[in-house]
């Protein structure tokens, strides 16, 4: 049977993001709410959106940097597989200024009421609809469109190789890792290299875990 790209790192990815855009929401009703009124409290809630703003942010510019073009350069005459990459294309259109709402709204809050969550809820449910669509749609075309080495390659260029993923790793694998399940951590770290693991584990996850997030 012949060997198929590994999905691992853009599900435990997706997950990652769907667990801040749970504590997001979690936030924005209680800063709303005029609960979390303390300046600590509330930088808390600001670290934690910059560092999935961040997050996301960058794997959506992966995406449209270097997977998108390469599944049409595999998919090229299909048109109906094509037409699910022009949809990916128009979702990361929209989330793009909903996460200026966001930050705007978040600069704002205890201002105008529901304002914050509002603009979070609006946020989750565009990056929630635009995840599910990817997982059920446009990453089953990665198969089709690449072999699993070539995939490989795709990951490592969005991940920005050599000295920017070295740059990256000391906040990503804890954010992508800190609270994600047995199964996930454990599924990431058989594939990174062992001073990786013993990184994440003793310098890189302890340091960003001393530094609190949303609430």
């Amino acid at each position: 049977m012949a060997a198929t790209p590994d999905m691992t790192m853009m599900l435990v990815t997706h997950n990652a993001f769907r667990r801040d855009l749970g504590h997001l929401t979690d936030a924005a009703e209680r800063l709303d709410a005029g609960d979390a009124g303390d300046l600590g409290r509330r930088e808390a809630v600001g670290l934690g959106w910059a560092t999935l703003k961040a997050m996301l942010i960058s794997h959506h510019e992966g995406e449209d940097r270097y997977m998108w073009p390469r599944m049409r350069a595999g998919l090229h005459g299909r048109a109906d597989d094509l037409a699910v990459l022009d949809a990916m294309e128009a979702e990361h259109d929209r989330i793009d200024p909903l996460v200026a709402a966001v930050d705007d709204a978040l600069a704002r809050s205890g201002e105008n009421g529901t304002r914050l969550a509002a603009a979070a809820g609006e946020f989750r449910a565009e990056l929630d609809r635009h995840l599910k669509h990817e997982e059920e749609e446009a990453l089953p075309l990665v198969a089709v469109a690449m072999s699993p080495r070539a995939w490989d390659r795709c990951l490592a260029d969005m991940r920005g190789n050599g000295l920017a993923a070295l740059r990256s790793a000391p906040e990503f694998f804890p954010w992508l890792l800190g609270e994600a399940s047995a199964a996930d951590r454990a599924a990431v770290l058989r594939r990174v290299p062992p001073p990786v693991r013993l990184l994440f584990q003793k310098v890189w996850l302890p340091r960003y875990t001393r530094q609190p997030r949303w609430l």
